[in-house]
């Protein structure tokens, strides 16, 4: 895949009556967590041309022009009936009035919430709208009469699934998607993107897995041979084991016996994206989110999950110099209901004040309430250091409520076979990482080489470390090998805990490789490496990665090596 490569649209059919277009961007669409991978994306859109004919899911304005040419190629927009929107959110607002310019007589079918944003995403009260509340249908002729299915989340409040019984194509929208470029418009041989799927379902659908569990129930109701979603390839192939999966991973996170309440409102998404990548980083320390976005939340649920939950944290927006009405609410439950020994936390977004992230923050100090991160505070569209930032801190939130569980529960001794597997030998190394603005490092002993042609090692990273972002397949790091005698200041360096977004590479004697991950002065020899694979394995991933380059600093150096005394130990 060319990062270089102009967007562009392809159009191919996929059942009878039915078309996809792919409006396709090759490198990283914009500053949001799940796009992290930067394997670009394709935004799916889907055209039925029956006696009527409907547009599904338009693509947002960075593709309006190359979408309306496409279209205009292959139909006359007199024809166009009806534009059916599986969310609606403001990034879409710039093709849609372009499509109302060019066919005044289009209807909208949504879901209510979905009704409420879009007059205000288009500023116009007046625009013609089939509101979907999941009995009605729309009958576009020849066996296509659509059903609808409101699969809301805190996210999505307005979220809206459509199902075609003529073709047994279920639209899904957000749901089963994965930000991925290519060729391919189908998943044949599906399971090259299990990572990307997973790591998709990790960002967007984790935080609301109780929700996704309900999708899943009222979905399953439908004889799906496939699901046209809104990013990535369509899912034919790996239908069954995705479904699966989404089950599975689902159920991780509503069983979990640890969990934070996370409560946000959003006004142009910024807060929004904040909130998903502090709950990436909750979720990668194995804690669930229960996400709640308070302008759609009863009171009861919000108080009934901050109840439940080991720690809490307040997301706003500036408006006006205030914060939101459905915030100021939330916050007093939260006053009133969570005892002053949970975890708190704070932030925002705003313009040009952020006085409401202010009054949270002194509201909870002045209640007696603990934070697990410094307050964030953030101007404008975070971009991707920011996001780093509020991944760690999620992280860190997480671990901070996790190590209170242990410090009250009593500490077992270890095990024979615990102190069997703790004396297990590896070298000590630091794997080194940078991409764009992001970069980190972790101390790593479980390091084994795995291949002799190509050269090729494995090495296992904890799923809540913050260089585990970097980990994923494609990406680069430097594994720097140390060396005996000097091995203990770097250690004690990379083995210090650093606040989100702290630089790891401070006062650090280090050089930069041509993809910018850090080689460190004082190693004894040190491994350019590219990922190839992942493998899940308990509460840490297995990362596949061949040799690209290398070189041995010290010729007369010796590999320092960790002993252990316990397998739950570093």
């Amino acid at each position: 895949m060319s990062k270089n490569k102009p967007r562009d649209v392809q159009v191919f059919p996929i059942a009878t009556d039915t078309r996809i277009l792919r409006s396709r961007s090759w490198s990283r669409l914009r500053f949001e967590i799940e796009y992290a991978l930067a394997k670009g994306t394709t935004a799916n859109s889907y055209l039925i041309e029956s006696e009527k004919t409907a547009i599904i899911d338009p693509p947002g304005e960075t593709f309006t022009q190359i979408y309306l040419e496409a279209l205009q190629q292959r139909f006359h927009f007199e024809n166009l009936d009806y534009v059916i929107l599986g969310h609606v959110n403001p990034n879409r607002a710039a093709t849609l009035k372009a499509l109302l310019e060019i066919a005044p007589q289009i209807t909208f079918v949504c879901s209510n919430p979905g009704a409420i944003n879009l007059r205000a995403a288009l500023e116009n009260p007046d625009l013609q709208i089939l509101v979907m509340r999941g009995e009605e249908t729309l009958d576009l002729g020849n066996g296509h009469n659509l059903q609808f299915i409101p699969t809301p989340n805190p996210r999505y409040a307005d979220q809206l699934c459509t199902y075609d019984p003529q073709t047994e194509i279920l639209y899904t929208d957000k749901l089963f998607g994965a930000h991925v470029c290519g060729d391919q418009v189908f998943d044949e041989g599906w399971e090259v993107y299990n990572e990307d799927r997973r790591y998709y379902f990790d960002c967007l659908m984790a935080p609301h897995a109780r929700q996704v569990e309900t999708a899943l129930d009222k979905l399953a109701d439908f004889p799906v041979r496939m699901y046209a979603n809104g990013h990535g390839p369509l899912v034919r192939y790996g239908l069954i084991d995705l479904t699966k999966a989404y089950r599975e991973w689902s159920q991780q996170q509503t069983s979990a016996d640890l969990t934070v309440a996370l409560i946000y409102a959003s006004a142009y998404g910024n807060t929004a994206t904040l909130a998903q990548a502090i709950a990436r980083g909750i979720t990668k320390a194995g804690v669930a989110v229960e996400s709640i976005n308070c302008e759609f939340t009863e009171p009861e649920e919000i108080r009934a999950a901050v109840e439940k939950a080991g720690g809490f944290i307040i997301g706003s927006p500036t408006l006006g110099g205030h914060a939101p009405t459905p915030v100021q609410t939330a916050l007093g439950i939260v006053l009133s209901t969570a005892t002053n020994n949970k975890l708190a936390g704070a932030f925002g977004s705003f313009g040009w004040s952020g006085e409401a992230v202010d009054l949270i923050e002194s509201k909870l100090k002045d209640a007696g309430y603990r934070f697990g991160f410094d307050t964030i505070r953030v101007k404008f569209k975070p971009d991707d250091a920011t996001l780093q930032l509020c991944e760690e801190a999620g992280t860190d939130f997480a671990q901070a409520l996790k190590k209170a569980r242990k410090v009250r529960s009593p500490s077992q001794p270890a095990t024979t076979v615990e102190q069997a597997v703790g004396r297990i030998v590896g070298s000590l190394c630091v794997l080194t990482a940078k991409e764009g603005d992001r970069s980190s490092a972790m101390l790593a002993s479980w390091v084994s080489q795995a291949s002799f042609n190509p050269p090729g090692l494995t090495i296992a990273v904890a799923k809540d470390r913050a260089v585990e972002t970097l980990t994923h397949t494609g990406n680069k790091f430097v594994l720097n090998i140390l060396k005996e005698g000097n091995h203990l200041g770097l250690m004690k360096h990379f083995l210090k805990p650093f606040g989100p977004g702290q630089d790891r590479f401070a006062d650090i004697a280090a050089e930069e490789t041509e993809s910018g991950s850090p080689i460190l002065s004082d190693a004894l020899a040190y491994l350019e490496c590219s990922v190839q694979n992942r493998m899940e394995s308990g509460d840490h991933w297995l990362v596949y990665a061949t040799v690209e380059s290398g070189k041995l600093l010290d010729n007369d150096g010796v590999t320092a090596v960790h002993h252990r005394k316990s397998a739950t130990h570093y």
